[in-house]
């Protein structure tokens, strides 16, 4: 097991969110190995608590003062209120893991008012794999845990793909038409990185708009899709008006994503190049509490940054390149985000090997700079 930047919060309950497979029960089993355990998973135990949430209270010892771990706690989330109970009557802790916001964000749920913090897991960073970190396999097929244990990743990343996401939603009652879903999905592909056009999606996946709509909060919802704002703060320009869309996993993504003899592999790994960062990014602004919010900048003329980071810790542009070599291209849309910001840091990160300075502009090698991110982040 690799080292993992999230640290559990000090004697306070708390939420711990994230997809399926980021390990988020290893790191529970291995920062609380004496915490009293329900999976709710377990057909037997999920049953129990379904029929009687209160059941909880009374399977938990009079005078246990370690922590309570209930795993994949949407299944049952009338145990919330149970919890509420414990937390104030018991002073108990408890570790609340889940893959799926959907039915906790429907109303009537008990979010415990403030009585536990939220944390996210997220597929492994270059900086927890430390010299393990491999830049071209990490595009290829991404930082879930299980993939570097797995023989065949390509096979594990179908099956994820097959019996998480598309079962997942039939479970949480998202969709009743598994084969529409599926064809979105790999539509969605298309615009990783990309600002989103659902009418464009719902076209080319034959599916309403409406329920491209409704898709596309799924995957939020399941942890698994990410829409980035644009960055419009004090802007000086004309700004496009949708985010972007991103897959959680470059691994992901990539299975999606299907390739042909037309597809144009360097535009590909550019786009994976900017999920991996992406990634990266926001796992560890989520597990050193950084408190940034993240962003792309884009004007309606086509001058474009990758991403903005905006926060207490200040204002920061990133532009993501696959080539070995920077040409004064690629530095145009920092240069113009830079003058209307003279606050911020720019930075670009590159395929070559050496560390400069263009102007006011840090460029980095890309491998470096995700190893490093978490310094990058901090100063």
């Amino acid at each position: 097991m690799y080292p993992r930047l999230l640290k559990p919060p000090v004697q306070k309950s708390f939420f711990l969110f994230g997809p399926r497979g980021t390990g988020k029960t290893t790191w529970v089993k291995n920062n609380f190995p004496n915490a009293l355990y329900f999976d709710f998973l377990d057909d037997i135990t999920f049953g129990k608590y379904i029929a009687s949430p209160s059941r909880l209270g009374k399977n938990i010892p009079k005078n246990f003062n370690d922590w309570v771990v209930i795993d994949e706690v949407q299944m049952v989330p009338q145990v919330l209120n149970e919890v509420h109970r414990l937390i104030e009557n018991r002073h108990l802790k408890f570790v609340l893991t889940g893959s799926s916001a959907r039915k906790l964000r429907r109303g009537g749920v008990n979010l415990l008012g403030g009585r536990a913090v939220t944390c996210f897991m997220h597929p492994l960073t270059a900086s927890e794999l430390g010299d393990s970190f491999c830049l071209e396999d990490s595009l290829k097929y991404g930082l879930l845990p299980s993939v570097f244990t797995e023989e065949n990743k390509e096979r594990y990343l179908a099956g994820y793909v097959r019996n998480y996401l598309q079962q997942e939603v039939i479970l949480e009652g998202a969709s009743r038409n598994i084969s529409s879903f599926a064809r979105f999905l790999e539509t969605a592909s298309f615009s990783q990185g990309s600002v989103l056009n659902t009418s464009e999606v719902a076209r080319e996946a034959g599916v309403s708009r409406s329920a491209v709509d409704d898709y596309f909060c799924v995957l939020e919802d399941l942890l698994v899709g990410v829409r980035l704002p644009v960055f419009s703060r004090r802007a000086k320009r004309k700004l496009v008006a949708h985010g972007k869309f991103y897959f959680f996993d470059t691994g992901i993504y990539r299975t999606l994503r299907p390739v042909g003899p037309l597809d144009d592999s360097q535009a590909l790994n550019g786009v994976a190049l900017e999920s991996l960062f992406f990634q990266n990014l926001r796992a560890i602004n989520d597990y050193l509490d950084l408190k940034y919010s993240l962003y792309f900048f884009r004007t309606t003329s086509g001058t474009e940054v990758d991403f903005i980071i905006y926060g207490q810790n200040g204002l920061k542009a990133f532009e993501i390149k696959t080539g070995e070599r920077v040409r004064q291209a690629d530095l145009v849309g920092l240069k113009i985000f830079l003058a209307d910001y003279p606050e911020a840091k720019g930075y670009l990160f590159y395929g070559g090997e050496r560390k400069y300075f263009e102007d006011n502009i840090e460029i980095w090698p890309v491998r470096e700079a995700l190893l490093k991110l978490p310094e990058i982040l901090k100063n």
